[in-house]
This record gives structure tokens, sequence and C-alpha cells, in this order.
């Protein structure tokens, strides 16, 4: 059984249309969906998608939307494992192909889990760009913050390619083009290629080098706010980093100076 025949129930995922699909490299690649009327979400959460396994039951996980909530269709940001149970037949999906879509978006990763700042860093690495992708086209983080600071960590320069492609060209953009040109910045780092900045972000936060690369003072809890998404490790030590540096984490319910999405780290 396809999901063209797939009969979704009340509460179940719906289903949605595959409208393009772009590979960076061959692990990373972006594609973009219908949005159906229904589905409302903030910009930084994250939903559901899948497809039909071989017992025709459906594979689920949890994806950050990368598309800001305005947007009239939804985007996504994949990674491929040759033998993951979803990602191996997502690689594959083309335009016109039907994937399944969650109807109730959640995360810590938005605007109002912080408190105001001055400036708002976004530090990620691989996928984890994606809630920052929808969060840069949103016009909301400029309203809030005098300065974003994008940094996006990977082993390899092709593997930049997305936020490379996203940030440079949010001049260009309807909605924030005006706004963004002038606050914010991309740092991109790399841990195995030779490149002009080279580093894991927690390395490069925890000597300076990334603060005296920006011009910019240390973490200040008293200006500075922080989202961090990306692997488990990652998350974890970037989340000692602001904690000792006097940042304290926050949520939805009780904003604070840094926010993780902690359904990516258990």
């Amino acid at each position: 059984m396809s999901l063209a025949d797939y009969t979704p129930s009340p509460n179940g995922p719906t289903v949605e249309t595959v409208l393009s699909v772009q590979h960076y490299t061959d692990r990373l690649f972006k594609f973009r969906v219908t949005r159906p009327a229904s589905l409302r979400f903030r910009s930084g959460e994250f939903v559901m998608i899948g497809l039909l396994g071989d017992d025709k039951r459906p594979i689920l996980r949890a994806y950050s939307v990368a598309s800001p909530e305005w947007d009239e269709e939804l985007e996504f940001y994949s990674i491929k494992v040759p033998d993951g149970p979803l990602t191996s037949r997502l690689a594959g999906i083309q335009p016109g192909d039907k994937i399944l879509l969650g109807r109730k978006p959640t995360g810590t990763l938005v605007l109002d889990a912080l408190t105001p700042g001055r400036r708002l860093y976004m530090f990620s690495t691989g996928t984890g760009f994606a809630p920052f992708a929808s969060l840069t086209r949103d016009p909301a983080t400029y309203e809030r913050f005098e300065e974003v600071i994008v940094t996006h960590t990977c082993r390899d320069a092709a593997e930049l390619a997305y936020s490379a492609e996203l940030i440079g060209g949010l001049v260009e953009d309807p909605l924030v083009g005006e706004v963004a040109g002038g606050k914010i910045r991309r740092v991109a780092t790399t841990t195995r290629e030779t490149t002009p900045l080279m580093g894991r972000i927690t390395d490069l936060i925890s000597s300076g080098k990334l603060f005296a690369h920006l011009g910019v003072p240390p973490l200040d809890p008293a200006t500075d706010r922080a989202m961090i998404c990306g692997s488990l490790q990652m998350t974890l030590d970037t989340k000692a980093l602001m904690l000792a540096a006097g940042l304290r984490e926050g949520a939805v319910s009780e904003p604070g100076d840094f926010v993780i999405e902690k359904a990516f780290v258990g």
C-alpha cells in the first residue's frame, strides 16, 4: 500500500505532497512539502514526519521545521543514514511523492522561551541548523534582538552549503531582508576539512576564539541569549558552557537565557 491509498485517522498524521527536493551532499538534503491549512506552529518547533515501512506501518521521526511560521509550504533539512529506517527511504523521495506529517508541532527552540536580551546566539552542528533556518526567516527574531549570530559547524565545507545559501539569501527575503542584513552574522567552522575557521564550537567558545573572531565580548547573562541544537554531546557540552557563563536555562513555561531542544537529547 502506498501513501496515495493511505487513509489517515482523525488524530493521526496527514498525507502531504513533496513539492521539491535538493541534495547538497551524499549525506544531506532538503525538501519542501505542502502545508495543511490546519497546521499552526511557532518558528523553531518540530513535528513528526514519516513514511510507511515494509510492514505498512508508519515510521515517524521528529524533524525541526526549517521554514518560518508564515510560509505556506513546509521545509525540512535531513541527513541520510544508509541503514536508517526512515532516512534511508526519505533520501529517495521525489516531487509528487507523499509523506506523513504529524498534527502537533512542539519544541523549546522558540523565542517565547527566552527572556529579552541584546544579542542572540544560535549554536548548531549538522542538521541542527534546521530550526535556525526557520527562526532567521522570522521577523520576530529581529524585533527582539539587536544582533543575531548563527554558528554552524560540520566536518566538511560542503556540509555548510545549506546555511550559507539560506543566510546569504536573507537580504532578498521579502519579510526580513531589510532588517536582517544589518543584524545577522554567520560563523561557519569545520572539524575535518581545512577552512579559514576550524574547530568544534565548544572549543571556540571555551577558548574565547569565537568572540575574538566576532569582535564581541564573552558571554554575558545581562545581554546575551542562546539557542543550541546539534548532536547530543555538542548540546550537553554547550549547555555546560552556558551555565558556566552564568546563563540560566529556559523553557516556554519559564523563559530563561538559553534553551536546548530537550526532545532531541532524551
